[in-house]
């Protein structure tokens, strides 16, 4: 069964829900995967998203969210001076992406210091998303709730790692999924938590063997 919110939309700044509230969205789930501010980020724009969405402001809706800014916040139809003033460069391209959504967008960020990772998202309407890519891997999660994003060797032993750890700390799984480019390969598990999980447990499994990297995706707020 829905709720209100399903019917009456997202607090947001318009003029749509799916391409500017779901676009910040995707921004805002990029940046926290990314675990900062990106310094360039390349964006691609499939589909309706492509086709309408320089009217219905998704290219500045993407780069607020790049620059942590929540779906409501006035400042998304000047991101793109925001985003100079800081020194944030930032490329939009259009995209014919294979089986996509209509409403999907492509971001690759770089920083120095930090691997670039390239995700995949689309807005399903309502302000609501979904990405379905992270760095070429399949994946699917909405963000909506505590979220854990672990990136890691594909191995014996790493979900385990993952539950006794999450225990120790107190946190209780609510729900967990296991993605992977090919046996062996890597993978990406998806853990939705009922807690916060706090930095020191973050920390504890990014220091494990065969753990590449651990990102907490709170829909409250950004990093």
């Amino acid at each position: 069964m829905g709720n209100i919110f399903d019917i009456l939309g997202p607090v947001m700044v318009g003029p749509s829900s799916s391409h500017t509230a779901g676009a910040a969205r995707i921004g805002l789930i990029a940046r926290q995967l990314f675990g900062r501010q990106p310094e360039k980020a390349t964006i691609y724009l499939h589909g309706s998203f492509a086709a309408t969405g320089k009217g219905h402001g998704t290219d500045k809706a993407l780069i607020a969210g790049l620059l942590g800014m929540m779906p409501d916040d006035m400042r998304i139809p000047d991101s793109f001076e925001v985003a100079k003033a800081q020194g944030m460069e930032f490329e939009i391209k259009n995209k014919d992406i294979k089986e996509a959504h209509p409403n999907t967008a492509q971001i690759v960020m770089e920083a120095d210091g930090v691997p670039t990772m390239k995700i995949q998202a689309f807005s399903i309407g309502g302000g609501r998303i979904k990405v379905c890519k992270l760095d070429g891997i399949d994946v699917n999660f909405s963000g909506e709730s505590y979220t854990l994003i672990i990136r890691n060797v594909d191995e014996p032993g790493r979900i385990m790692e993952v539950a006794a750890a999450l225990s120790k700390a107190e946190i209780n799984i609510a729900t967990m999924q296991v993605f992977r480019d090919k046996r062996g390969g890597f993978a990406v598990m998806v853990v939705e938590t009922d807690q916060v999980v706090p930095q020191e447990a973050i920390d504890a499994l990014e220091s494990k063997e065969g753990i590449i990297r651990v990102k907490f995706l709170n829909p409250n707020g950004t990093t």
